[in-house]
């Protein structure tokens, strides 16, 4: 079959590169919400050269293909993906000082990693994505934010793959706003980003990270598996406030629930299935639309089958 040859030349090509591979992996094991099935393969980039071929290759034999991080704001259908998923992690993880004020980190390095590395050298700016369980890739697409700071705020530009071809991106062609990007619209895959700190005092950043992981711990429900805030903040509104005042705070579909302890979180109680977490949401959306007038924009991306 057609399908069988693209696939095996895929990984044929990946493993030149010297890229890990798993076949048949279950993408329950790759994300946070702890949901999905398999995938036709799990292959974890190591260069920016080899993403850029990979694709190509997927682009040109028109195969799916779903490129993803640490996914922490993702949920895979229980029958998987029908597809190759390349996955940017700790084999394409670089970080790295520009000049004194400004760092450089590849797309699979983890938030928390470029949090360190920036506390390490004196230089503020990221405090507030201490935390923030993603990855740089990932930030940068759904310009990840969180007590009054955003990505945007310290990002300079951006290396990012589309048809092939590399493109350098500056901060103000991006499109970032609220949770969005441009790169959610035009197909283009982030491979590197660049931001702008500033000079601080080692110590006033440990304690504003200490202080933003703490709060987490306290309000969000990191005991269970989940994908984050699974709802967008409406303007002027908070998602959590208005889904708790529509009596919806434990409100269960399955093993799926509207966290007890922070309402704006879906968590997946135990064994949690994709049609479980979709049918909450719905519920939840349908909820909060009849009885305040706000629709909830699901924040957490949803990957079906096929």
């Amino acid at each position: 079959m057609k399908e069988d040859n693209v696939i095996e030349k895929i990984i044929q090509k990946a493993e030149e590169y010297g890229c890990d591979v798993l076949h048949n992996e279950n993408l329950s094991n790759h994300t946070t919400f702890k949901i999905g099935g398999p995938c036709k393969a799990f292959i974890s980039i190591n260069s920016s050269d080899c993403l850029s071929e990979l694709i190509q290759i997927a682009d040109d034999e028109e195969y799916p293909y779903f490129v993803m991080g640490k996914g922490s704001n993702l949920l895979f259908d229980d029958r998987g993906f029908n597809g190759v998923i390349f996955h940017l992690g700790c084999d394409f993880s670089s970080i790295s000082l520009i000049d004194d004020t400004t760092i450089k980190a590849e797309a699979g390095c983890s938030l928390m990693n470029v949090c360190r590395f920036a506390y390490e050298n004196g230089l503020g700016g990221l405090e507030f994505a201490f935390g923030i369980p993603g990855t740089v890739g990932g930030a940068v697409y759904m310009n990840a934010g969180a007590y009054g700071g955003e990505i945007k705020d310290v990002l300079v530009s951006v290396k990012a793959i589309n048809n092939g071809n590399v493109s350098d991106i500056g901060v103000d062609d991006m499109d970032l706003s609220y949770r969005h990007s441009v790169f959610q619209n035009n197909g283009f895959i982030v491979t590197e980003a660049v931001f702008k700190l500033a000079k601080k005092e080692k110590s006033e950043i440990k304690t504003l990270m200490e202080d933003y992981l703490s709060r987490r711990k306290s309000k969000q429900p990191l005991e269970y598996p989940n994908g984050g805030s699974t709802f967008k903040r409406p303007t002027g509104q908070f998602a959590g406030k208005l889904i708790e005042e529509c009596g919806l705070r434990g409100f269960c579909v399955g093993n799926a629930e509207v966290s007890n302890k922070h309402c704006g979180f879906v968590i997946n109680k135990g064994n949690a299935t994709f049609n479980e977490v979709t049918e909450l949401i719905k519920k939840v959306q349908k909820t909060v639309k009849e009885k305040t007038g706000y629709f909830l924009e699901c924040e957490v991306e949803i990957v079906k089958y096929d």
